[in-house]
């Protein structure tokens, strides 16, 4: 079982469900149980859909790719996602490129001391990341100019939120539904 709710298949989908499956296929040509946990729901797997694309695929973003899914592994090991972490860290190790150095990011995040191997504004984002997962009403407006001090632009502060917000919603949606990678190909990426 790859949730705790009921899937519905491929074989079973109406037509509004078929074409809410179709905007959620990979690029492997699969449906992640992500998207497939909303199957009983169309409308919110349409939105879904909508939401990460536009929050870890849109090409305005100027956050390098490597480093939104570094942002997405953080928050998704804050709250103890195995679904989204397993996932992101693929794809942050795939685009990272360089193993040694991915291994020494990935120990410092599980340790939550990315000052272990970051600095500047890598490290301010991914502090600003911790204490928007953690404790979201202490925020204040302190917590932006340090970002921006640090020679980070606001649409790019926008795009660290929507990627924090973005995972703790689908943090909490996949560990309270139970989702696992059962039968997903894992990461976004690929080598072939």
């Amino acid at each position: 079982m790859s949730a705790w709710i009921k899937m519905i298949s491929d074989e079973q989908a109406d037509d509004d469900l078929r074409d809410a499956l179709t905007l959620a296929r990979t690029p492997h040509g699969t449906i992640d149980n992500v998207m497939r946990v909303h199957s009983l729901r169309p409308n919110t797997m349409r939105a879904h859909i909508a939401l990460y694309r536009a929050t870890l695929h849109d090409n305005s973003n100027t956050l390098p790719p490597w480093f939104q899914e570094t942002i997405s592994t953080y928050v998704s090991i804050i709250n103890q996602c195995p679904y989204s972490l397993a996932n992101h860290w693929t794809n942050a190790r795939y685009l990272i490129g360089d193993a040694p150095r991915a291994d020494a990011i990935k120990r410092a995040l599980d340790e939550g001391q990315p000052e272990k191997v970051f600095e500047g504004a890598e490290l301010l984002l991914l502090q600003y990341a911790d204490k928007l997962t953690r404790k979201p009403g202490e925020m204040d407006s302190s917590d932006i100019e340090d970002l921006r001090n640090a020679g980070i632009d606001d649409g790019q502060i926008l795009e660290a939120n929507q990627i924090i917000g973005y995972f703790n919603y689908v943090n909490r949606c996949l560990n309270g539904l139970g989702v696992t990678t059962n039968g997903d190909t894992v990461g976004f990426y690929s080598d072939t």
